[in-house]
């Protein structure tokens, strides 16, 4: 039985070409959903994947480019963080991502204050990010932050608007402690305290924590509509969101997980995803004395799903999240599967768009050429599809670039 991916050079032959209708072919293609194709190629027309093969004929009329030995892989994941709502991280007017109300509000959502315009969201695309999770930072304790923090979104770099949210973000570990009291068990009370009042609304006259938004959005995450993205490092704060999440029947995704590894069974007999960095190499706080460069290897190797983002929320880092997928891969870690973690993992566990982290056909094509391989810093970004068309790889840092490169030519650069 041949690969559903794989169609034959016959049907090929009789698809409609268009002025829409491209070919790559003799490249490595790695399509997320089947095994790499060494010498294989990828025909594309009108914006959707029509083929993926070893054997594909272009259909007359088609572009045809012979990439030799380059690589084709769906665009990546840029990571969970402020994506569009962060565009100088210094200057406090270009930061909308956390809310600081002194309220309880599960409803807030940063997607509304996303700009797709945003420089840095350029500067990731180029690098082969096709997608982020934007999640909402925490509040400050001092201005009325509260371990729930809000909604997250699934945020595409093509400039269309956010789809529905992905998940609720709620704070724990030593982060979690600072915003309810100083106290790690108190963090978990406020939050059943919230879950409680979902399933029980007050009644009139009654005190109350939520707004009607709130404890609908709570009574989303109660029905198993809506994960729980946890943020915690330290094994025996993953150990009680574990049980916690039991209890209250809640399906939950761990964030962080620098001590992930030492409750890597648990994780996997519970069949819940965690998201780390797999760059974090030393102990830089209490919660994460237990840190290693091998956390990614011994989790894949326990059957724990696992997918990537850098600690940093800063959208300018995003594009750096590949190089972490290659020093997973170095310490252990299977390529496949540290691929799999910027690019296919996050995007199920996400709920984002089907045509994401994967190349499907009969999907739009979402989709990179690379120089080699994209878990390699040297690679380059040769061309890029999103939603279904070629995009530039021209941004205003390259163009200013140019713009003094020619002055240098021609001996005019002061």
């Amino acid at each position: 039985m041949k690969h559903p991916i794989l169609f034959s050079a016959a049907v090929l032959l009789s698809a409609v070409a268009s002025a829409g209708t491209t070919l790559y072919q003799h490249a490595r293609v790695v399509t997320g959903t089947g095994p790499i194709l060494e010498d294989g190629a990828v025909l594309i027309v009108d914006g959707r994947i029509r083929a993926i093969g070893p054997q594909v004929t272009a259909p007359p009329g088609a572009t045809v480019v012979d990439v030799k030995g380059h690589w084709i892989t769906p665009t990546l994941f840029g990571g969970i963080g402020s994506m569009g709502v962060v565009e100088i991280s210094a200057e406090h007017s270009t930061n909308d991502g956390s809310l600081n109300l002194g309220d309880v509000r599960p409803e807030f959502d940063p997607a509304l204050a996303f700009n797709p315009d945003s420089e840095p969201v350029e500067i990731a695309r180029v690098e082969g990010v096709g997608f982020a999770l934007l999640a909402p930072e925490p509040g400050k304790h001092t201005q009325g932050g509260n371990v729930i923090d809000g909604l997250a979104d699934i945020v595409t770099l093509d400039g269309q608007a956010p789809r529905a949210p992905s998940a609720l973000v709620v704070e724990m570990g030593h982060d979690g402690a600072e915003l309810a009291g100083d106290n790690r068990a108190a963090a978990f009370l406020l939050l059943a305290d919230a879950f409680e009042e979902a399933r029980h609304p007050p009644r009139a006259g009654e005190p109350r924590r939520l707004t009607e938004a709130g404890r609908a959005t709570l009574q989303q995450v109660l029905s198993g509509r809506l994960p729980v993205l946890f943020k915690a490092d330290r094994a025996a704060d993953i150990r009680a969101i574990l049980q916690f999440s039991a209890k209250q029947k809640i399906h939950v995704i761990i964030g962080g997980g620098a001590e992930a590894w030492r409750v890597a069974k648990d994780l996997a007999a519970a069949q819940v995803p965690v998201v780390i960095d797999p760059l974090e190499a030393l102990p830089a706080d209490f919660d994460r004395l237990a840190t290693t460069l091998e956390n990614a290897a011994r989790l894949e190797h326990a059957g724990v799903t696992v997918a990537f983002s850098l600690r940093s929320s800063s959208p300018h880092e995003a594009r750096k999240l590949r190089q972490a997928a290659g020093n997973a891969v170095a310490h252990g870690m299977s390529w496949n599967k540290a691929f799999a973690a910027v690019t296919q993992v996050p995007a199920s566990v996400f709920a984002a768009a089907p045509s994401t982290g994967t190349l499907t056909v009969g999907e739009k094509a979402q989709l990179v050429v690379w120089s080699g391989d994209p878990l390699e810093v040297t690679s380059m970004v040769e061309a890029q599809w999103l939603n279904g068309e070629p995009r530039t790889l021209q941004t205003r840092q390259t163009a200013l670039r140019d713009r003094y490169l020619e002055k240098l030519r021609q001996g005019n650069a002061r």
